[in-house]
């Protein structure tokens, strides 16, 4: 049975700091746990701060479903690159959006939404990473990183305005 199967009216994203793992939870289990990579910084909700988000939020906007795998993102819009070794030699200082976005936006007034700790205009993404990059470690600049075929999975299984956890 796929994860698509299983999420209902009820669910959410759990996304942990402290374990590095973002699960989809429904009412009655976990359905399904991917591992990801959050702030080198840690958490936190400044404009600037290059730290993850905490609090309630939800899936704004939904970008890429059409690009394939490792297409390479700036500006939440597709450079018509593929990520590959040799690309990234060429940009080494890139940070590398892939293959899908997933937009989050705060729904806590003056926590994640509004002002200097609105999580929308921070830009904080769940995407795609280079898969290299995904060794359990917080790296990112505050967005939630993801392996590629993880990423894709997700995007396909959840629809805008699903809700996601943020915690340490």
């Amino acid at each position: 049975m796929k994860t698509t199967d299983l999420i209902q009216p009820d669910s959410y994203l759990d996304i942990c700091i402290g374990t590095q793992t973002l699960s989809v939870l429904t009412a009655r289990a976990c359905v399904n746990q991917y591992a990801i990579s959050t702030a080198k910084n840690g958490a936190g909700e400044q404009s600037g701060s290059a730290c993850t988000p905490r609090g309630w939020h939800c899936i704004r906007a939904k970008i890429g479903g059409e690009q394939p795998i490792n297409a390479v993102f700036k500006g939440r819009r597709p450079t018509g690159e593929i990520y590959s070794p040799t690309l990234s030699e060429q940009y080494p200082e890139r940070d590398w959006i892939l293959s899908r976005i997933l937009w989050l936006g705060g729904l806590e007034p003056h926590k994640n939404r509004y002002g200097c700790v609105d999580s929308t205009w921070r830009y904080i993404y769940l995407h795609g990473s280079p898969d290299q990059l995904m060794d359990g470690t917080p790296q990112s600049h505050g967005c939630i990183r993801m392996h590629n075929t993880d990423i894709i999975e997700l995007f396909d299984s959840i629809q805008v305005g699903f809700k996601v956890y943020i915690h340490e």
